[in-house]
């Protein structure tokens, strides 16, 4: 299984904009051969004190993957391509974490 954390910051004020692009490509994403789980997350309100947080501009999107082929297809993807073009501006930076299990 593959483990991706994507690490989204938007520009400033950005992303909800954003965050409404991703929850609107959801239901193809997770249609897509090999994908396990794909969710967008933010930081809790009410986190206890001392735990990290990624701010106001920035999400998380934590997604599962059968296979490398299952992910590298879901980057070529239509929909993940027009996705891409409508929030590409919106971006001031991503890092894209790919993992497997230890």
């Amino acid at each position: 299984m593959i483990h991706v954390i994507a690490i989204i910051t938007a520009k400033p004020g950005q992303r909800d904009r954003i965050l409404a692009a991703c929850r609107g490509n959801l239901a193809a994403v997770r249609a897509e051969d090999g994908c396990i789980a794909y969710e967008a997350t933010v930081d809790v309100d009410a986190a206890a004190p001392g735990f990290a947080r990624f701010g106001d501009d920035t999400f998380v999107v934590v997604e599962k993957w059968a296979s490398m082929a299952a992910l590298q297809a879901h980057g070529v993807a239509p929909h993940m391509k027009a996705y891409a073009a409508a929030v590409g501006d919106l971006i001031a930076q991503r890092a894209i974490h790919v993992l497997q299990e230890a």
